[in-house]
């Protein structure tokens, strides 16, 4: 995605051009998708699944709705789509064979909550967001969670389907008991959204790492790594190997990068070199970024190529990018 600082550079450009308007024009014909993208509402999702979730909040932002409401109705078609392995319902099992979740929102005004290792509630990001709402709490985990859920009237169900169980037993055949980091079109959602108020809100839903240990919990439900928002700057998700997320408090170092003026995508893109320079062994940590600022641009980056995320802004259909890497190659 162009700059404004790239804007201004062609503006000089242009001016220079011995006052000719045709070649003028023709200098500034590169920006129309500057324009577009600085517009208001818009919401980005991570992965292919970005694009039922994206069609779900739209039609809370083109209703004038907040981006609050619509990054929740956006995640919560993916956890309850049985055949996506990484989210709510039908998402892989811990090593013990469990399902166990973990999601956080947060709004524009910085209230966030968030659920940790939660089990049999298809909607982990909805009970993240009574956390948020009804508690003075921004985090409940475990049984605690799951007791908080039942007394807001949420329904336990048995989240492991079918297919995930026949995937799991498949891997204890092979008894390595180690976690499968999910590196491709099949890991955590995360959502952001800017809606015509001009107010920002992100979610983050994953059932995490496949056969990961029980107990496990990574970036996706920890406010400052999985996700962060901050109305003045912007927002930010992340997904891939959590753990790494972690030590860098990832996504809220990518909205401090655009405090400091950088654009979304320079922003993660600092925060990815990071993590690589962090870790000796680059080998399964696969970490993507996702940043939207408070004028509706937008930008990703990550680790290894394979990243993409949805989008879906004024005057523009609903579609998938590519996001560029710091590696070229796995």
């Amino acid at each position: 995605m162009k700059s404004r600082r790239k804007f201004l550079k062609i503006s000089a450009l242009g001016g220079s051009m011995l006052g000719s308007s045709f070649t003028i024009a023709k200098a500034f014909a590169g920006t129309a998708d500057l324009q577009k993208k600085g517009k208001k509402p818009v919401v980005i999702s991570t992965w292919n699944h970005g694009m039922d979730a994206n069609e779900a909040a739209w039609k809370v932002l083109k209703a004038g709705g907040t981006a609050l409401d619509a990054v929740e109705a956006g995640v919560r078609v993916t956890e309850a789509d049985p055949n996506g392995h990484s989210v709510g319902i039908g998402g892989y099992p811990d090593r013990d064979g469990n399902v166990t979740l973990d999601a956080c929102i947060m709004d524009h005004n910085s209230n966030c909550g968030a659920v940790a290792f939660l089990q049999n509630i298809k909607h982990p990001i909805s009970v993240a967001r009574k956390v948020m709402e009804e508690t003075p709490h921004v985090m409940l985990v475990g049984q605690g969670a799951l007791q908080f859920a039942k007394a807001q009237g949420f329904k336990e169900e048995n989240l492991l389907t079918p297919e995930a169980e026949k995937a799991w037993k498949e891997w204890l055949e092979k008894a390595k008991y180690q976690p499968v980091i999910n590196i491709e079109n099949h890991d955590t959602i995360g959502q952001l959204a800017l809606d015509s108020h001009g107010n920002l809100s992100g979610s983050c839903t994953t059932s995490g790492a496949a056969y990961k240990l029980h107990g496990r919990v990574g970036d996706s439900p920890i406010i400052g790594a999985g996700l962060f928002v901050d109305n003045e700057v912007g927002a930010a998700c992340a997904t891939g190997l959590g753990e790494a997320v972690v030590r860098v408090a990832g996504s809220s170092m990518v909205v401090e990068q655009m405090r400091n003026g950088k654009s979304p995508m320079e922003a993660c893109k600092i925060v990815v070199e990071r993590i690589v320079k962090k870790h000796k062994d680059l080998t399964n940590v696969q970490v993507g970024f996702l940043a939207l600022n408070h004028k509706g641009e937008y930008g990703a980056y990550s680790v290894y190529p394979g990243f993409n995320y949805a989008i879906c802004e004024a005057d523009q259909a609903n579609r998938m990018e590519d996001a560029k890497s710091k590696m070229k190659k796995w």
